[in-house]
């Protein structure tokens, strides 16, 4: 039983990594404890590879060849090395520390301990620690997060694709109104994502990296006649990828974090938007759902098929904002040049993603069991034929005719059911010519559906705009 892996899940805290564990795998090489102290080898080693290279006289005897091993401490990082790591940190107390510990015994096993004094040289712990995460945090983003959200919108995309042409009755308020088109309705989140995704690529991953209190006093008490800005500018921008700070205290900001924090949230707040529509949708029997041999909808009616995957989604979306609502504001607030509240709060990075990821994978579910109920749909439209009220008195206002929106006020708002024959009826008496006449009869709930009715065709051309790449089809 202890080969599998499901036990080795039943004992932990948080259903991230309990229940839902596979699917929060993959954020394990960027979130996790072992994840952190490999990211922070990564900044330590490219480091001293840069100090190596910035022609520093102490170092310039340092081989070369030995920058492969530097780099393989982390490329090869292992589950060993991180058990060595938290070992002496049990002595150290201090987490950092026994990163700048663990390869500095690597310099002594290469006979290289001459050297091993530019490890960590002239930084504070968040030097590393701003510059690991945030590394950490835009390379879980481009590897996992933004490949799911970008699967999330193309999968959408088709939907909307795949029903530009289904005429359905829109509910404003709750009520019959104005018919729309179900693609169209798709191609709404679908652009709402998509604008959002695109605020979230633009902000940069910010990084301080300036000593104790980010003014790089050791570097230059050192070598003061060494531009250390400049090199702390390549470093971070050029090597690792980031974008430093000019100018801080003991820590980053923050902001740039923040902003991307609450851009996720925006994005996860757009998702629950959507979850509950299709949710209603399900309601009202415009989608059924495809049944899997063995799935058990509730434990009590043999009947039912629940749309639990929107509602998981919708949960785990909700538990993932209200944790970046509190990263984003938390964050950027410390006193005076550093207090430690930022570190703990900083562990928990991961968990909203965590729970974004859940969401994801449980509408991309969902998603593909909907099955579209075009006759409950069309029948709708069919028992709500009052909806074409705005139709008609909107082309009799263009023909001149006196107050039609309180002509049509009257007809509809008796509290009966409007039906074809009393459209045909009220149609008939209007004083108004043949031609305008016909023209209002050939007005039906299924065909007031507005431009993307009578052009179908711009829902794909938008979906292209938004990135979404649809199937091929060999009859178009």
């Amino acid at each position: 039983m202890q080969n599998d892996p499901a036990f080795f899940s039943l004992h932990a805290t948080s259903p991230v990594d309990g229940r839902y564990a596979d699917k929060t795998a993959p954020l394990q090489a960027y979130f996790s404890e072992w994840a952190l102290m490999r990211y922070r080898v990564r900044v330590e080693a490219e480091y001293f590879i840069a100090l190596c290279q910035s022609g520093l006289g102490a170092l310039k005897d340092f081989p070369k060849e030995r920058f492969q091993d530097l780099r393989n401490l982390y490329v090869s990082f292992s589950d060993q090395d991180a058990l060595q790591i938290k070992q002496t940190e049990r002595t150290t107390n201090h987490d950092v520390k026994a990163v700048e510990y663990f390869i500095k015994a690597k310099f002594e096993e290469w006979g290289l301990q001459r050297f091993e004094e530019f490890v960590h040289f002239g930084l504070t712990s968040q030097d590393i620690n701003n510059t690991a995460q945030p590394l950490m945090l835009k390379e879980a983003l481009e590897n996992v997060i933004l490949p799911a959200l970008q699967g999330i919108i193309g999968q959408i995309g088709q939907k909307a694709a795949e029903w530009a042409e289904v005429g359905m009755l829109a509910r404003t308020h709750g009520q019959p109104a104005s018919p729309t088109v179900l693609g169209k309705e798709m191609l709404v989140f679908v652009e709402r994502l998509h604008g959002q995704l695109e605020l979230l690529r633009r902000i940069p991953h910010g990084a301080k990296f300036g000593g104790a209190t980010g003014n790089l006093n050791a570097h230059y008490a050192a070598f003061p006649y060494t531009d250390w800005v400049d090199f702390a500018n390549r470093f971070v921008n050029g090597n690792l990828g980031l974008q430093r700070y000019q100018t801080t205290t003991q820590i980053e900001h923050y902001d740039n974090a923040a902003a991307l924090f609450d851009a996720m949230r925006r994005i996860n707040t757009i998702l629950i938007d959507f979850c509950r529509d299709v949710w209603t949708y399900i309601s009202m029997d415009y989608f059924k759902q495809q049944i899997k041999k063995g799935e058990v909808g509730s434990s009590a009616m043999p009947h039912k098929v629940n749309p639990i995957d929107f509602e998981n989604a919708e949960g785990n979306f909700g538990m993932a904002d209200a944790i970046f609502g509190h990263l984003s504001s938390k964050l950027p607030v410390s006193r005076l040049q550093r207090d430690l509240t930022d570190s703990t709060v900083c562990r928990n990075i991961g968990v909203p993603f965590a729970h974004s990821l859940i969401g994801y994978k449980s509408l991309e579910k969902g998603i593909g069991k909907l099955l579209l109920n075009r006759p409950r749909i069309e029948n709708d439209l069919e028992e709500n034929r009052a909806v074409v009220a705005e139709a008609i008195q909107t082309v009799l206002r263009s023909v001149g005719f006196e107050h039609p929106y309180e002509a049509l006020k009257d007809l509809t708002r008796t509290g009966n059911k409007i039906g074809k024959e009393d459209i045909l009826r009220f149609v008939e008496n209007l004083a108004v010519d043949k031609e305008t006449k016909e023209r209002l009869l050939r007005i039906e709930p299924g065909n007031y559906t507005g431009v993307y009715g009578l052009e179908p065709r711009r829902i794909k051309e938008r979906l292209a705009q938004c990135g979404v790449q649809l199937p091929q089809n060999p009859a178009e």
